[in-house]
């Protein structure tokens, strides 16, 4: 069961993602040849108003195919024949739907279990709160450079920075303090702590679902950066990297371990688990890569400065070429999935 509620999930996302796309070519006139609900084989289809409406036999996403790889034809409605702001707004929607749908389930979930207000519960004897003299009720702003809006992004920002001085901003009583804080080491857990524990979780009303499920969907998509950054910087290893295998993995995981707790714990915790997905999504695609949109949006924005568009066969060499190396990655993100579940 878990594995089937994976696939559905993983689906819906990208299907959402590529519904973005379709909604805003339709929008701009843009000739949409074919829509299709998951892959391979078409196993239901129907034809109208000049699109292919297709269901096919893998349930794994779909795709939106307008001829943008094509040349450009005589009709008007040609993907290529279109200002370069409509392209620009057809391409950047794929992205913005994952966010958008992201935002959805974070306010589902928020209004469902709360929201972890970064307030202080306790200050642990020992630790740099305590001796900095941060109290049980304090409310932490900032830390460093970044912005604070959830508990959850305390203890990221407290990973992501292992062995490193923190500038500490809390409010208590309306007044703003700052404390300069050294994390120090927690033996049993194998990792440095400033020691703070949350208050727990807040019922959220209409509006602060709305604002916490924001924060949310912001939580995620700078973590997905921050993780990144470590990638580049060789912080973490490429064989840290996670696919569609892992991910299946970890959703028939989370399935099995919550599910006697409940239908409602079982749908926050897949709740959860989908705005990351879509967020991560989001992120991904908009990186400037060839063959994802992020590199589709570089050759559009060039394209928009010089006022010319770069030559079609060209362009095509070079999402060719990321095509091929995103497969070898897959392959390479694969093999890890596999490698790690029998280990």
């Amino acid at each position: 069961m878990g594995i089937i509620l994976a696939i559905l999930i993983f689906s819906f996302i990208v299907f959402f993602h590529e519904l973005g796309h379709f909604l805003l070519a339709k929008k701009n006139g843009i000739d949409v040849d074919e829509f299709a609900i998951g892959m391979g084989p078409a196993i239901y289809s129907r034809e109208y108003k000049g699109t292919k409406y297709s269901v096919r036999i893998l349930p794994i996403g779909g795709f939106c195919a307008m001829g943008e790889d094509e040349e450009a034809t005589d009709s008007p409605n040609n993907f290529n024949n279109k200002s370069v702001w409509a392209r620009i707004s057809v391409i950047a929607a794929g992205p913005v739907f994952n966010f958008i749908l992201a935002l959805v389930f974070s306010v589902i979930l928020t209004a469902m279990i709360g929201y972890d207000k970064p307030v202080v519960s306790e200050v642990e004897s020992g630790y740099p709160v305590a001796e900095a003299g941060m109290q049980a009720g304090d409310r932490i702003v900032r830390m460093g450079s970044k912005k604070i809006n959830l508990f959850r992004e305390v203890n990221f920002y407290n990973q992501f920075h292992q062995g490193e001085d923190v500038e500490v901003t809390f409010i208590r009583d309306g007044e703003k303090m700052t404390v300069t804080l050294t994390p120090k080491m927690d033996e049993e857990r194998g990792y440095t702590r400033i020691g703070v524990t949350s208050s727990g979780y807040f019922k959220a009303n209409p509006v602060t679902a709305v604002q916490y499920g924001a924060y949310q969907v912001k939580f995620w998509i700078c973590t997905t950066l921050d993780s990144l950054k470590m990638l580049i910087t060789g912080q973490i290893g490429a064989d840290q990297l996670s696919g569609p295998v892992g991910i299946v993995n970890v959703v028939d995981d989370t399935y099995q371990e919550s599910k006697s707790y409940g239908t409602f714990v079982v749908l926050a915790e897949l709740l959860n688990i989908a705005i990351l997905l879509s967020a991560n999504l989001g992120v991904m695609n908009l990186l400037p890569l060839p063959a994802l949109d992020g590199g589709r949006l570089v050759f559009l924005a060039v394209e928009a400065v010089r006022r010319k568009r770069i030559p079609p066969e060209k362009e095509g060499y070079v999402h060719l070429v990321g095509i091929v190396l995103l497969m070898v990655l897959m392959v390479f993100v694969m093999y890890n999935d596999i490698r790690r579940i029998f280990m």
